[in-house]
């Protein structure tokens, strides 16, 4: 059940291959595919960080293969 209670636990920033990112407890070992941050604190803390580091949501393969001019419309040579 959910409450308006603050959420007690610290987080970390953690990021994947495709430079997504995410947070995860800080108690809890990192999921695998995912590396952890120097970034930890509170829920909004983390967020906020997110919010500042992630400017640009797209994977980091399709921002690659936009680079080589690649079929990131969908069109095929």
């Amino acid at each position: 059940m959910f409450t308006d209670e603050k959420d007690a636990f610290t987080y970390v920033v953690v990021v994947n291959h495709e430079e997504q990112y995410s947070i995860w407890p800080q108690d809890k070992e990192t999921p695998r595919g995912w590396r952890a941050t120097d970034k930890a604190g509170a829920k909004d803390e983390c967020l906020e960080h997110i919010r500042k580091v992630w400017t640009d949501m797209r994977p980091l393969s399709l921002r690659k293969q936009m680079e080589r001019g690649g079929e990131a419309d969908g069109e095929r040579a």
